[in-house]
């Protein structure tokens, strides 16, 4: 008697940060692989069959992705600068004191640049 059969397996490949398109929120996405293993007695010999596809954190939201795809969203992530710390905002001064650091009259506040990443292609 032989028992065959085969085992799905989901590995996590990479985290990367972008828009959602269902739910608008610039949210982490999970990259993941799901792996179908053909088994023998119920131990896994070889890969039948691989998909790709993120997972948005916030909604949960999957979206199937092609290899090329997913190479490219964990090069993505790789290329990702690392997270610079926010500037911190001086206290709000209290009533008649100005604070030290706080902006003068005629001076324009600072703007910081933003940076756009593309999401891969939504659906399935």
């Amino acid at each position: 008697m032989l028992i065959y059969g085969w085992r799905k397996s989901v590995q996590e490949l990479a985290t990367a940060t972008y828009l959602c398109g269902n739910c608008q929120n610039p949210s982490a996405h999970a990259l993941r692989r799901a792996v179908t293993k053909f088994t023998l007695f119920f131990i896994p010999l070889f890969p039948i069959s691989s998909k790709y596809f993120t997972v948005c954190t916030f909604c949960g939201m999957t979206n199937k992705l092609t290899k090329d795809e997913a190479q490219q969203v964990q090069a993505m992530q790789q290329q990702a600068p690392a997270p610079q710390p926010m500037p911190q905002q001086p206290p709000v001064p209290q009533a008649g004191y100005p604070q030290a650091g706080s902006p003068q009259p005629g001076h324009a506040p600072q703007q910081y640049p933003q940076q756009q990443i593309q999401p891969p292609r939504q659906g399935f």
